[in-house]
């Protein structure tokens, strides 16, 4: 498919950058997408953010370079994008387990992060279903210099909308926590806690545009989107209604949404939803994604239904 290719293009684009300071604005254009997409897209796709995968294939020539070349650390610091030969030593360390100065010794072991490149495996009879028709897609597959395996696997249909939304606002209440890609996020449980009975009648009352009732709206993410790395969490309503100057507000430009619905076991339906969205949709359904709120709207309370549903609203816009 052309949005592999363009992909791989992107990743060759980088690999032959490393030593350089890499303008990920071109990679992404080189990809078909937005900068921000890409980065907020490449976790989903390799396992780590993106700023991490430079880090690794640098230090990892570093220490190729280090066992064939008896050149000054300090150049070899600055080659790789380090300030100075002792923040190089400690990214170094940290990664391989011994200093550079260890890894000239010819019996040093040092760790390998080959370059990534990615492909598609055929998965028989799974497919995503669109308001537009359906679409069979196969799986992504992360592929290195040892092995070749399937990194998402396409085992239930997803189910998607696309609508055009006005301009609203999220009310409610707002923390910056954790990010929590399995199991129950605490931090979320705890901004839960903290509304009564109260507060979520006159949230409701609030609420009059979709998606209705009480949401919760995931927002400026720290990049990479990596586990345990931050995001703002808002728990609200959509409104465009005059808001009490007691809650916190988040203004939503008028734009294009990907609305997905998740059927199945909570969170684990969920969570799985969330990384089929980046890995297997976004790629090859010729949207981006664009800076704004990723909305999580939930059916009710009870948690444990077995067919528990929720939907996920992505903001978008066609390539």
């Amino acid at each position: 498919m052309d949005e592999l290719k363009q992909l791989n293009l992107a990743m060759g684009y980088i690999e032959a950058n490393i030593t350089e300071d890499i303008d990920f604005q071109k990679a992404a254009r080189i990809a078909g997408c937005s900068e921000y997409q890409f980065k907020r897209m490449f976790p989903f796709l390799s396992g780590i953010n993106l700023s991490e995968y430079v880090r690794r294939r640098r230090l990892t020539l570093a220490a190729l370079e280090l066992h064939k070349h008896n050149g000054r650390i300090l150049d070899l610091a600055i080659k790789y994008g380090y300030d100075s030969p002792d923040s190089f030593t400690r990214a170094f360390q940290a990664f391989h387990g011994m200093t550079p100065t260890e890894a000239r010794k010819d019996d040093a072991v040092v760790k390998a992060f080959p370059p990534m490149t990615f492909q598609l495996t055929i998965a028989g009879g799974n497919e995503m279903k669109g308001s537009f028709g359906h679409l069979t897609l196969p799986a992504l597959a992360r592929e290195s210099d040892h092995c070749m395996v399937p990194f998402r696997s396409l085992r239930l249909a997803m189910n998607y909308r696309i609508i055009d939304k006005d301009a609203f606002t999220i009310v409610g209440i707002k923390k910056r926590i954790s990010l929590v890609y399995e199991g129950v996020n605490h931090q979320m449980d705890d901004m839960w806690t903290s509304l009564t009975e109260k507060d979520f009648i006159e949230l409701k009352q609030l609420s009059n545009v979709e998606p209705s009732g009480i949401i919760c709206a995931s927002t400026n993410f720290s990049e990479g989107r990596s586990e345990g790395t931050k995001l703002d969490q808002y728990i609200g309503v959509a409104s465009t209604k005059n808001v009490p100057e007691r809650w916190e507000v988040l203004p939503v430009d008028a734009c294009t949404w990907a609305i997905f619905t998740a059927i199945g076991d909570f969170p684990a339906t969920l969570q799985n939803l969330w990384a089929r969205i980046f890995s297997e949709w976004l790629p090859t359904s010729g949207y981006e994604l664009i800076s704004g709120p990723e909305i999580l709207w939930n059916e009710g309370k009870d948690t444990t239904l077995p067919d528990y549903k929720s939907e996920i609203w992505i903001p978008v816009k066609q390539r």
